[in-house]
């Protein structure tokens, strides 16, 4: 199983404010959503309670520490390894990828982890309190990339590349 990084960063890093995304990209959200259609997708449970419901067409994991901690058409995991078992599991092919959208923590935990990084990167510096961790070139290099103007409903203009690692 592959795990991506599914992620939109600001120029200074940041991922978050205050629980939430800083930036309005519909037309970011519609890539995302054919990105990561069918997949697992992995969360935390801040990402979760922001989406406020699970994505629907893909298999929903969220990661948190709370044991008791329940919601509908959603798997808890207590842990990022329990988190990439139940989306092993949930492929319908053992070459598959899974998807890890969010948190902060949950970025930082799986980092070192992920196979390739579906970056957007929003062509603006952005306030907020949450960051994604530094890509390094040399141990991720770019295998595409594409620049997107703002659109009609998108605050900002961004750039997607994705990255795979190096070693």
């Amino acid at each position: 199983m592959r795990v991506v990084l599914v992620v939109a960063i600001a120029e200074n890093g940041i991922i978050g404010r205050e629980g939430g995304l800083p930036w309005r990209l519909s037309t970011d959200l519609k890539r995302f959503k054919a990105e990561t259609m069918g997949k697992p997708v992995i969360m935390g449970r801040k990402t979760f309670d922001s989406i406020g419901k699970p994505l629907p067409g893909r298999a929903n994991i969220v990661i948190t520490r709370d044991q008791d901690w329940r919601a509908g058409g959603v798997e808890r995991a207590g842990s990022l390894d329990e988190a990439l078992a139940i989306a092993q599991e949930r492929l319908e092919r053992p070459d598959g990828e899974a998807c890890v959208i969010g948190g902060g923590e949950i970025y930082a935990l799986a980092f070192e982890r992920a196979d390739r990084l579906s970056v957007t990167h929003v062509l603006a510096e952005i306030d907020g309190d949450t960051r994604f961790p530094p890509i390094d070139r040399e141990r991720w290099r770019i295998v595409a990339q594409n620049d997107y103007p703002a659109g009609e409903k998108d605050s900002h203009a961004t750039r997607h590349i994705v990255y795979e690692r190096r070693c």
